[in-house]
């Protein structure tokens, strides 16, 4: 089983480290793998590059289009499907038991239902499987937008149940660890890792990170796990597992 090569930049690094330790354990002939919300590869490819066979569900056409284009440009299309669809519908779309990872990026943001959702993905995953989660987190939204002088935005978005400015916000719904956890705890998967993703990337000046990205890439990773700099990372990324059946 070839090892994944892919060689992220601090935004990504983290999320990267935690697939690779789930990645390197797959068997002989890889993992299946399930991309919900996947848009134009930025994971997909990768993991086909690396010998997984990948199903991507995006409900945009166009960045499927690109995905396609993007898996053949990388000799990799007889590994990636495309399939077009929501996260609302996903429990339509794949089969029960059927995946052994299930990647869900910037996708409980802004479906209609996030616990229906995370029932469908916590449905597809064989027992053992995991699943790699990515959420907006609350806190850093309050942050940025107090720093940046929109403090009645900022306190709406502190006070409002589901964390967003009002009706104009773009996203539907933002997470602290405890409530994304409980999330996925209510779909009957275990948590294994909570880290924050973009800790420090989005606030080091451009030429800083040009001049030492090694430095800020691995401080990006000593900070991920670390309260507090966890919690107000501009997302937060915890891996889940569907339990074992018992034998």
């Amino acid at each position: 089983m070839e090892r994944t090569t892919v060689r992220p930049g601090p935004r990504t690094a983290v999320v990267w480290q935690v697939l690779r330790r789930e990645l390197d354990r797959a068997p002989e002939g890889g993992l299946t793998i399930l991309d919900v919300g996947g848009g134009t590869g930025g994971f997909a490819v990768p993991l086909a590059e690396a010998g997984h066979r990948v199903t991507v569900v995006d409900a945009s056409p166009d960045a499927l289009a690109a995905l396609n284009r993007r898996a053949v440009e990388a000799g990799v299309a007889p590994r990636v499907r495309a399939v077009q669809g929501d996260g609302d519908a996903l429990t339509g779309l794949v089969s029960p038991g059927s995946v052994d990872l299930v990647l869900c990026h910037a996708v409980l943001e802004v479906v209609d239902d996030p616990r229906g959702v995370v029932a469908a993905i916590a449905a597809a995953l064989r027992p053992g499987g995991a699943a790699s989660v990515l959420v907006a987190s609350r806190a850093a939204a309050v942050l940025a937008r107090a720093t940046g002088g929109h403090l009645a935005a900022a306190a709406a978005l502190l006070a409002d149940p589901d964390g967003r400015t009002g009706p104009r916000d773009t996203l539907r719904r933002r997470y602290d660890a405890d409530g994304a956890a409980d999330l996925l705890r209510g779909a009957g998967l275990a948590i294994e890792d909570i880290h924050g993703v973009r800790v420090v990337a989005d606030l080091v000046p451009a030429s800083a990170a040009d001049e030492d990205p090694r430095t800020l890439l691995d401080l990006e990773l000593a900070a991920a796990a670390r309260s507090p700099y966890r919690d107000i990372a501009a997302q937060l990324h915890l891996l889940a597992r569907r339990p074992a059946e018992p034998v």
